[in-house]
């Protein structure tokens, strides 16, 4: 039952963005003055977000105990993409990734996901899996931008050791690069079956450690000025609460 109403999300998502990527070109400044066309085209923008929110949502459900994951990640993704001045196609194509970046895990046996020990080899091969069924599960969706190879290459890395096909370099979409970073921050920082939650600080180790081998030393400068911001803000609004609670 839950296989086919993954597939109905899946095929929505289709139609929407195909019925959105007819309306693009023929909306002229003219029309859009008119009105003809910009209902119409707001509510079939409206549907395709509430329908990427689905299929996030279904995940979640397929994999509760990392519920919120790929929300948390889209927010820190976005974060990162302004701080690094990218334009706005890019991150609304990094936002969306981001919120399915996970949706291949669906294929993934729920007591693999759910483990609370280690993985042995053949089921960390199911799960490595996730990346590439995510891209057959989104390429057919008319995203405009390239939101099903930003999936398939989230856990690739730098150095060519990622997966699913050991991409390095620039040859990994500078928004699939961002994904990546913001994945492993926010992973490590949470809770997860297999181990408690190691904590931002263990998280920016991580990546300070790997920058330019693993993660992008652009993207990971970022990350670091934005977590730098955030705690920052944290400690004065901490601040304000104590002064008020004196």
């Amino acid at each position: 039952m839950k296989g086919g109403t993954n597939t109905q999300l899946r095929d929505k998502l289709i139609q929407l963005s195909q019925r959105v990527a007819e309306l693009e070109p023929i909306a002229t400044e003219r029309k859009w003055a008119k009105g003809e066309l910009k209902q119409s085209f707001e509510e079939l923008r409206r549907s395709l977000e509430v329908t990427v929110h689905a299929l996030a949502s279904a995940v979640e459900m397929k994999d509760p105990q990392t519920a919120g994951h790929q929300r948390r990640v889209a927010q820190l993704s976005c974060a990162i993409a302004k701080e690094m001045g990218l334009s706005d196609e890019k991150m609304e194509g990094i936002r969306i990734a981001a919120m399915v970046h996970d949706v291949g895990k669906m294929n993934v046996p729920g007591e693999i996901l759910n483990k609370s020990g280690s993985l042995n080899s053949m089921e960390f091969g199911l799960v490595k899996m996730h990346p590439q069924d995510g891209y057959n599960m989104l390429k057919q969706i008319k995203f405009p931008s390239p939101v099903a190879e930003i999936v398939l290459q989230h856990h690739e890395r730098m150095d060519g050791s990622g997966y699913p096909k050991g991409l390095k370099g620039d040859d990994i979409l500078l928004e699939a690069r961002v994904l990546a970073v913001a994945d492993v921050v926010e992973a490590m920082s949470s809770d997860r079956p297999y181990r408690p939650a190691l904590g931002i600080d263990k998280a920016i180790e991580e990546i300070r450690k790997n920058k330019g081998k693993l993660y992008d030393p652009d993207v990971v400068a970022a990350c670091l000025r934005v977590c730098s911001k955030e705690a920052k803000s944290k400690s004065v609004s901490q601040k304000r609460a104590g002064r008020r609670g004196s």
